[in-house]
């Protein structure tokens, strides 16, 4: 006599595995999602997945924030804004480093950092403007740019000086020794 039982057809089998498999990771139903007091089904959470929702607290921690930082040279103190990068987060993990830095062409001072940068999403050079904060990654440098440098490849560009910085910088003559920490607004 032939089985009675039946047997769920591919798609329903793996639907079903699904929503076992989904369950176990703490995926939330429609109807447990409205509900902001249904408890979670695991204590331990590495947070939201495709399907959940980002509350307004994990966006406002995703939002671009100002990394700034203080240079100093001597008795005079610079600040820069650094852009949001891999390699600008890089730099300020290595904070606080002293580098002796030398004069390149009357438009940069550089110096050697610890250790390398990321390049992650960054371009195969850059033409840096008078101000901009750089990295040249072949040298392992960090860049001052006080002058016109034009492109040139291996160049990032880390950030901005703020305020008559890239002015003052170019009216230090010689190498010089420059302590670079973060900065809190």
């Amino acid at each position: 006599m032939p089985s009675t039982a039946l047997t769920p057809s591919p798609p329903i089998a793996v639907l079903t595995a699904l929503a076992v498999v989904g369950a176990g990771c703490g995926v939330r139903s429609e109807a447990e999602s409205t509900n902001a007091t249904a408890p979670t089904t695991s204590p331990v959470r590495a947070g939201p997945t495709p399907s959940q929702s980002v509350s307004l607290d994990e966006q406002v921690e995703k939002e671009p924030r100002m990394m700034k930082i203080q240079i100093s040279i001597g008795e005079q103190r610079f600040t820069a804004t650094l852009s949001e990068s891999a390699a600008a987060r890089d730099l300020l993990v290595q904070l606080p480093v002293t580098i002796e830095m030398a004069d390149h062409g009357g438009v940069e001072k550089t110096g050697p950092l610890p250790a390398p940068l990321s390049l992650q999403d960054q371009p195969d050079g850059a033409d840096p403007d008078p101000g901009d904060l750089g990295y040249y990654a072949p040298g392992n440098d960090l860049v001052l740019y006080y002058g016109d440098q034009s492109f040139f490849p291996g160049i990032v560009i880390l950030g901005q000086l703020d305020g008559d910085a890239a002015q003052r910088i170019s009216e230090l003559e010689g190498p010089v020794t420059a302590t670079v920490e973060g900065h809190d607004d």
